[in-house]
């Protein structure tokens, strides 16, 4: 096994698949996000699957995990939200358990990768744009122009605002794909101390990476929080403008 901590993050092809000279190949990058989607179905099937009046620990499971997307969209969107509330949930759920998937041995953390971040945050972007633009028509690019600010501050302003929005989709895909790798990383490099060291030696890398392994799963939880409720923000300005 190779002790680089990158090589961990690299695209492997599975099955080639070449349609026309588009490489449209299996990677273990596909199976992850393939696997991810089949353990949520099987975590919200199980779950609500025999629906009792007193929940068991997979149904209290999937009710938690609903509810806590529900307060997360109401909270920040409203009621107008709720029509919007399975691609947030879909959302959350794809990433909390694609991060914590990844925690496992010989596992591939798709979420490392900036390619797969910034899709998700371009269908994000695309998407909130377009449910602005269909609800307040031309109205929307009032986005850009923040009331009660005097004229004369709109050539400064409105570029500065344009170019805060059109950053959204690059912050959103870094913030998660910089965390997830560097924490990646960080467990790799000191699991690559432990046998090297020896019995006695190795103990202190181990232990750390143990801490490690704790701290990266509140981190997997954390960063899918943070990129579904960013999700709504940017859901409540284009429906609600300002």
């Amino acid at each position: 096994m190779s002790n680089n901590p990158l090589q961990q993050f690299q695209i492997n092809t599975i099955v080639p698949i070449d349609l026309g000279g588009i490489n449209a190949s299996i990677t273990n990058s596909a199976v992850a996000m393939v696997a991810t989607v089949a353990v949520v179905s099987i975590f919200l099937i199980m779950g609500m699957g025999s629906r009792k009046l007193v929940p068991g620990r997979w149904q209290s499971m999937a009710e938690l995990s609903y509810s806590f997307v529900a307060d997360m969209v109401r909270d920040n969107v409203g009621n107008e939200g709720r029509k919007y509330f399975p691609a947030v949930f879909s959302l959350f759920m794809f990433i909390l358990f694609g991060n914590l998937l990844g925690l496992l041995p010989y596992s591939f953390t798709f979420t490392s990768h900036i390619a797969i971040t910034f899709t998700l945050a371009m269908i994000v972007f695309i998407g909130v744009t377009l449910i602005g633009i269909a609800r307040h028509g031309l109205h929307f690019f009032s986005l850009f122009v923040p009331s009660g600010v005097p004229a004369f501050i709109y050539p400064i302003l409105v570029p500065i605002e344009v170019i805060s929005y059109l950053s959204r989709p690059v912050s959103l895909s870094i913030r998660l794909f910089a965390n997830m790798t560097a924490g990646h990383t960080m467990m790799k490099v000191f699991a690559g101390f432990i046998i090297p060291l020896g019995f006695i030696g190795g103990w202190a890398p181990f232990a750390v990476d143990v801490a490690l392994t704790g701290f990266e799963f509140l981190v997997a939880f954390l960063q899918a929080y943070v990129f579904a409720v960013l999700t709504c923000l940017y859901l409540n300005d284009s429906i609600h403008l300002h």
